[in-house]
């Protein structure tokens, strides 16, 4: 099942996929297997500003991580983090740490009946599409920021009789810590910036397959709720739906469905100075008032409804297209999955959700399947945008092109293309994702309320053995990002980078790299950055 449909198999209906026999086919009996990679780097590393040449950074840095990849057939998980410990030898940058990585995980409770999935990942996200857009996160950046984000929840699926059973709930924590946003063009203010939050989310469906009748049906509901601790903003959404399933041929169906749902966004105003400014705290973020009413960014309730098809002419083909209406105007969302092989895959979605950052983040992170592979910038050890997956796969991007503290309405369309052979190993990824943002005019924020951001970017890795001993890859990336705001401009990032590395003894790989990093912004100084690194890995 696709990334999407697994994320939204109760918000939209989409467990009505089993009435038509049209679920992904079990997964094959795996060998039992545990990888458990542990391993240390100490890397030396040089970093030069190519639009100055008198600005050459050097550090040395001294990592730990792990890599594990567990599969049984109770248990499934993937694990990929990171630390990083960063000594500079300028007197005006002080030694800094990264930690970095990627975690999915499922294990069965009850054999088909109860199980129990996570997630976490630690990386950096853009704080302002208006500021800076490094890729070489090292020294005294700016725009850029850390954030930190877990879930975990139980999911039952079982049968009674002839009906169909699913509920789920998830409870997630996301965490982003204080960065400058830098220079903004002239007379831009800065957004404000997410801190933290606790979001929530449950569904339940029960449905029936097509034999008994000639059609299936589901009735679904559903609860999200997010709390955020900047002007202490609210976001919650509760839905019911039905949903009807006509089987037109063995691998069609047209569907159908219609609900009701309540969404409301509210906040707190900011501390007011004796001029009835905003107060600004120490961390760049605005001053929550506690005092303060609530004020609505967001209300939203009523009827929706979607139409559409589902097709699976095999296997390892699906597509599911819908279009209704939903949010106040009119909704498109589907998905298309295509394996033909082992060796190659693609995941196209095309979403659209109201929702906060932790929320989609978390999001996000429940979409990603529990067999991945997550590529690192070989020269700052962070990870890329992209993970990749045989089943499922999952960009980033569109979460991470901003920290703004406001809920949104959250629209694009993402794709990833995995393709091995002949010992290449080579992922795709590219999107389109829109931000609209709500904020009460009566608040702090009321700047960014109806404020739309756009961002356009792609991702590519590739990756070869080359013999026994030694293997290279090479990364990719580009990404356009418009922040909406009048009279700012665009800001176009572009960057490469590759890595030779060479087995020297068993378990101790010797790894030397090279990037180019860029980005471009009208009324400013581009930056052209180039990195070189030596390093040895340890793995034990």
């Amino acid at each position: 099942m696709t990334p999407y449909l697994t994320r939204n198999v109760l918000k939209y209906g989409a467990a009505m996929l089993p009435l038509l026999g049209l679920v992904a086919p079990a997964a094959e009996a795996r060998e039992r297997k545990a990888e458990v990679a542990p391993y240390i780097e100490i890397q030396q590393v040089l970093v030069a500003d190519l639009k100055d040449g008198s600005d050459v950074l050097t550090y040395t840095s001294v990592a730990a991580g792990i890599e594990t990849s567990i599969q049984t057939r109770g248990a499934e998980a993937q694990l990929n983090v990171r630390y990083e410990r960063r000594f500079f030898y300028q007197d005006n940058l002080g030694d800094d740490y990264v930690i970095t990585g990627l975690a999915r995980g499922s294990v069965q409770l009850v054999p088909n009946l109860l199980s129990l999935e996570a997630g976490g990942i630690a990386t950096r996200s853009r704080v302002d599409l208006r500021g800076a857009a490094p890729s070489n996160t090292v020294g005294n950046i700016d725009n850029v920021t850390q954030v930190y984000s877990v879930y975990a929840g139980p999911n039952l699926s079982t049968q009674v009789g002839a009906l169909d059973v699913n509920a789920n709930y998830r409870v997630g924590y996301t965490k982003i810590e204080n960065n400058s946003t830098g220079a903004l063009p002239p007379g831009q203010i800065p957004i404000d910036i997410f801190d933290d939050s606790v979001s929530h989310s449950a569904g339940v469906s029960v449905g029936m397959q097509p034999g008994d009748l000639p059609f299936g049906w589901s009735v679904s509901g559903g609860w999200e709720r997010e709390d955020g601790s900047q002007l202490d903003q609210r976001f919650e959404g509760k839905y019911a739906r039905a949903d009807v399933t006509v089987p037109v041929s063995s691998d069609l169906a047209l569907v159908g469905g219609v609900g009701y749902e309540d969404i409301e966004i509210s906040e707190r105003d900011a501390v007011r100075d004796i001029n009835g400014d905003p107060v600004i705290g120490n961390d760049g973020r605005l001053v929550t008032d506690e005092t303060s009413p609530r004020l609505l960014s967001y209300d939203q309730d009523g009827i929706f409804w979607d139409v559409g098809v589902l097709w699976r002419p095999s296997r390892r083909t699906s597509l599911e297209a819908r279009v209704g209406q939903r949010y106040g105007s009119e909704t498109y969302f589907g998905s298309f999955s295509y394996q033909p092989n082992q060796n190659t895959g693609l995941n196209i979605s095309v979403y659209d959700t109201v929702s906060g950052f932790g929320n989609l983040l978390n999001d996000n992170l429940a979409s990603l399947g529990t067999s991945f592979s997550s590529t690192r910038n070989p020269l700052s050890g962070e990870l890329n945008g992209c993970a990749f997956g045989q089943t499922s796969s999952l960009c980033f991007n569109d979460v991470l092109q901003s920290a703004a503290s406001s809920s949104f309405r959250a629209r694009g369309v993402n794709g990833q293309l995995t393709y091995n052979t002949g010992g290449w190993n080579s992922g795709l990824g590219v999107g389109y994702a829109r931000r609209s943002y709500f904020a009460s005019p009566l608040g702090a924020d009321a700047a960014v309320n109806g404020l739309v951001d756009q961002n356009y970017y792609a991702n590519l890795s590739v990756g070869r053995a080359l013999d026994t001993y030694s293997s290279f890859d090479a990364n990719v990336y580009a990404n356009l990002l418009d922040s909406g705001f009048v009279d700012a401009p665009n800001v176009f990032g572009l960057g490469a980078n590759a890595a030779y590395y060479r087995q020297i003894l068993p378990g101790l790989q010797g790894t030397a790299a090279v990037g180019l990093d860029s980005f471009q912004q009208d009324g400013f100084d581009s930056e052209i950055t180039a990195s070189a690194l030596l390093g040895l890995r340890y793995d034990f």
